[in-house]
């Protein structure tokens, strides 16, 4: 029964979305833990409003078999024509059997060149959940 599952909050992973010096946008996960986490699933999907006209994309699911303590995955590239819309990855992982899961949703136009800082693992700019 899923009253029966203790969640423990989500620390030390998240998701930043990098732009390459090619101009193309990519979505990673960090693992700032010191901790692996195994088994991990990750869905993605954007979804609101263009000119009252309602946008969904396509849901995607990634899985990534383990990343060690302070490593990252790339988890998909992005378009930046979805940048209007709420992006949102929910990322589900183990550590040692227990299970963690969190969504993480970055608002429409979020994702802009004013909000790039730098991510200091990947040795690029990006936004950075928070």
């Amino acid at each position: 029964m899923k009253k029966d599952i203790e969640f423990i909050p989500v620390k030390d992973v998240t998701i930043a979305i990098v732009k390459n010096e090619d101009e193309s946008w990519q979505v990673y996960l960090l693992n700032r833990s010191n901790q692996k986490i195994d088994t991990i699933l990750v869905t993605s999907k954007g979804y609101g409003y263009k000119n009252k006209e309602e946008q969904k994309t396509s849901l995607l699911r990634h899985s990534i078999p383990y990343l060690d303590a302070g490593m990252h995955a790339l988890i998909e590239p992005i378009d930046p024509s979805v940048f209007h819309l709420t992006n949102e990855y929910w990322v589900s992982y183990f550590i040692d059997g227990q299970i963690f899961d969190k969504k993480f949703i970055f608002a429409p136009d979020a994702i802009t060149e004013k909000n790039l800082t730098l991510i200091g693992e990947l040795e690029i700019k990006g936004v950075l959940h928070h």
